[in-house]
């Protein structure tokens, strides 16, 4: 059996900065859920948006150094806009793409669509005539502005199985496929990438649940496999937001200024699943460990507090 003929599971963080303890924790659960599973671990930059120098190196250090290291070269989305394209043309043959003139605030001031979710895109662009879109693309070219590819819909109710959450379902109003500014949009490129890559199974933060039924849809549509899906319980601050560089010491580069070894990430991590001494068992001290004793059936599915300390870490 060929590489390729084996499943894998995926980390997908983009390159914006350094790593807080939450994404670290996303990052070590699908890996250690893949290593569990038989599947390849792969890893992914999503740097089509935000992108700091030097981030992705940072981020594949600071795993390396917990034990973490991909399967395979990277995908890099950058790379790969040829692909997206070709996904687009695909779903216009099948008239489901049209353009987009719309701003952030002809959104939110447009009346809602019916049977519609909250924020969801009201149609507005949908059903336009040729010559009223020869009239907003002229309007947009005068602005310097190009407009938005979004994908038609209609609203649809999708459901998908979770590991941890089970049925989730939303409503897939008509999601933007490529950005006025060109960009590629993130729904699009994860369902691409994932099928090009052989993942099947998506194991991030629960953050991310509503954003499934979208994704299958989309790859209903692509021909392309759905992926199983494992959307873990988020890390937040102690005011109970998510959490955030600006909480304090929560990057692994700052905590290990203040004494943190890779043990120490993983006893935390350990704890904060609902292992280790709280269960009776001692405490995990490295990704073996992780991969050892980690129980989706056992895990924590309550959002977790990190307190960043302001201290050396005590021994």
């Amino acid at each position: 059996m060929s590489r390729a003929a084996i499943g894998a599971g995926r980390f997908a963080p983009s390159p914006s900065g350094d790593l807080h303890i939450g994404n670290i924790r996303s990052g070590l659960l699908a890996y250690a859920r893949a290593r569990q599973t038989g599947r390849r671990f792969l890893w992914r930059i999503e740097d089509l948006d935000r992108v700091r120098a030097g981030s992705a190196e940072s981020q594949l250090a600071v795993f390396a150094e917990l034990g973490v290291v991909p399967d395979e070269p990277p995908l890099v989305q950058s790379t790969r806009h040829e692909h997206y394209a070709e996904a687009i043309r695909h779903l216009d043959v099948a008239g489901l793409v049209y353009e987009c003139y719309c701003s952030r605030r002809d959104i939110q001031q447009a009346p809602s669509a019916p049977h519609a979710p909250p924020g969801a895109y009201p149609g507005t662009c949908r059903s336009l005539g040729e010559e009223e879109r020869a009239v907003q693309r002229d309007r947009l070219a005068a602005a310097g502005r190009s407009p938005a590819l979004r994908l038609r819909a209609e609203n649809l109710e999708v459901t998908i199985d979770d590991a941890l959450l089970g049925p989730v379902t939303a409503v897939v109003d008509d999601l933007v496929l490529r950005r006025g500014d060109g960009v590629f949009a993130y729904n699009l490129t994860v369902v691409v990438d994932d099928a090009a890559s052989g993942v099947d199974e998506v194991v991030r933060g629960d953050d991310l649940a509503s954003s499934a039924p979208r994704q299958a849809h989309l790859a209903r549509l692509l021909g392309l496999p759905m992926p199983g899906w494992v959307h873990v319980p988020l890390v937040l601050s102690p005011t109970g937001a998510r959490l955030a560089k600006r909480d304090g010491a929560v990057t692994y580069q700052q905590l290990k200024g203040l004494g943190w070894s890779p043990e120490d990430v993983f006893a935390w991590v350990c704890e904060s699943l609902g292992f280790g001494p709280a269960a009776g068992e001692r405490p995990w001290r490295g990704v073996d460990d992780m991969v050892d004793g980690l129980d989706l059936d056992r895990m924590v599915r309550e959002p977790t507090v990190f307190r960043p300390p302001s201290a050396p870490c005590p021994r």
